[in-house]
């Protein structure tokens, strides 16, 4: 990789957290103030209240559980590949959960809940695959592909 290449990545990277640290917030605040029309100011702040503890619950659940795979997995041996995921997965949500706000809460519990993790550890696999699997592979003889490399004898 060039270090142009890695130049051009961080800042795209930045682009993208400068977005998202303008847009999210307005979005949240918006939507909190939607709420609050429709139910009210007090029930509004209930029901942040209300996910903050379901969402503290909830992460101390799947964070201990996550945690024990992840123990279990490296103790007989067996790469701990979704368990990795997993546990970067409540890492992400709960620090959503811990944002005051419907929309984050939304994002971090489809993080957290078990039933919808697989699906986001997916869409994480990829995405990891493409950015770390994405190796520039040049013909080799036969038609074959080959990797750069050497071998070191010890």
């Amino acid at each position: 990789m060039t270090p142009s290449g890695a130049a051009s990545r961080r800042t795209r990277w930045r682009r993208w957290l400068f977005v998202a640290l303008l847009i999210v917030p307005i979005v949240e605040i918006a939507t909190i103030i939607g709420v609050g029309k429709v139910i009210g100011g007090w029930p509004t702040v209930l029901l942040l209240l209300l996910e903050s503890a379901l969402g503290a619950w909830l992460v101390r659940r799947e964070g201990a559980r996550t945690w024990r795979a992840l123990s279990t997995a490296l103790q007989t041996g067996r790469m701990p590949s979704r368990e990795l995921a997993d546990a970067a997965l409540v890492l992400i949500g709960g620090t959503l959960l811990v944002t005051p706000g419907f929309v984050t809460d939304i994002v971090g519990f489809f993080f957290i809940l078990p039933v919808t993790r697989p699906l986001t550890r997916g869409f994480l696999e990829r995405a990891v695959a493409a950015r770390f699997l994405a190796t520039p592979m040049r013909p080799g003889p036969g038609g074959g592909s080959t990797v750069e490399g050497s071998v070191i004898d010890r």
